[in-house]
């Protein structure tokens, strides 16, 4: 399978490159629930650090805006399966 078909962010956009929407993706999430089937803590830890580079991408690629918190985007999906 081809990178860009994993549903993948593109960054600095942190948009699903397959999907064209805000990356996780339904795609996405469901890779990642099988990915760390085992493993829910990693999960929330792997997602924490992913937001936290969205963070960084998303205040460069819009300097002076004020970011939405994106705990419900990148972690609150997980939490609550």
């Amino acid at each position: 399978m081809r990178e860009h078909r994993k549903h993948l962010p593109s960054r600095p956009s942190w948009r699903c490159p397959v999907c064209g929407i805000r990356w996780p993706c339904s795609a996405a999430k469901l890779r990642l629930l099988a990915e760390f089937r085992e493993d829910r803590p990693g999960l929330l830890t792997h997602l924490a650090k992913v937001q936290e580079a969205a963070n960084a991408d998303l205040a460069t690629l819009h300097p002076g805006v004020a970011l939405p918190d994106l705990t419900p985007r990148f972690v609150g999906w997980a939490e609550t399966r």
